[in-house]
């Protein structure tokens, strides 16, 4: 699986669980508020699934990110790029 199917996944998975919808997210659907409507321990807990998952996440870099592109586009920096399975 390529790592942002990876990444997508694990946050399609998360909201599963925390009975939100997953249906129409988008790069530049917001987390918070209008877009998926994370609150201060949704969000925690997406970044525990994301540290979890992959290793690190983006919520403990300084900046929050307010939507699902700037998720993926911290996986996508090579520094932070989930490890990939051992085979």
């Amino acid at each position: 699986m390529a790592d942002t199917e990876r990444v997508e996944s694990t946050i399609k998975g998360f909201l599963r669980r925390a009975k939100k919808s997953e249906d129409g997210i988008e790069r530049d659907t917001a987390l918070y508020a209008d877009g998926i409507g994370l609150d201060s321990l949704s969000a925690a807990e997406l970044s525990a699934v994301l540290e979890d998952e992959l290793g690190s996440d983006p919520f403990s870099q300084g900046e929050l990110p307010q939507t699902v592109g700037e998720i993926l586009d911290f996986y996508a920096d090579s520094d932070t790029a989930p490890e990939s399975a051992a085979t």
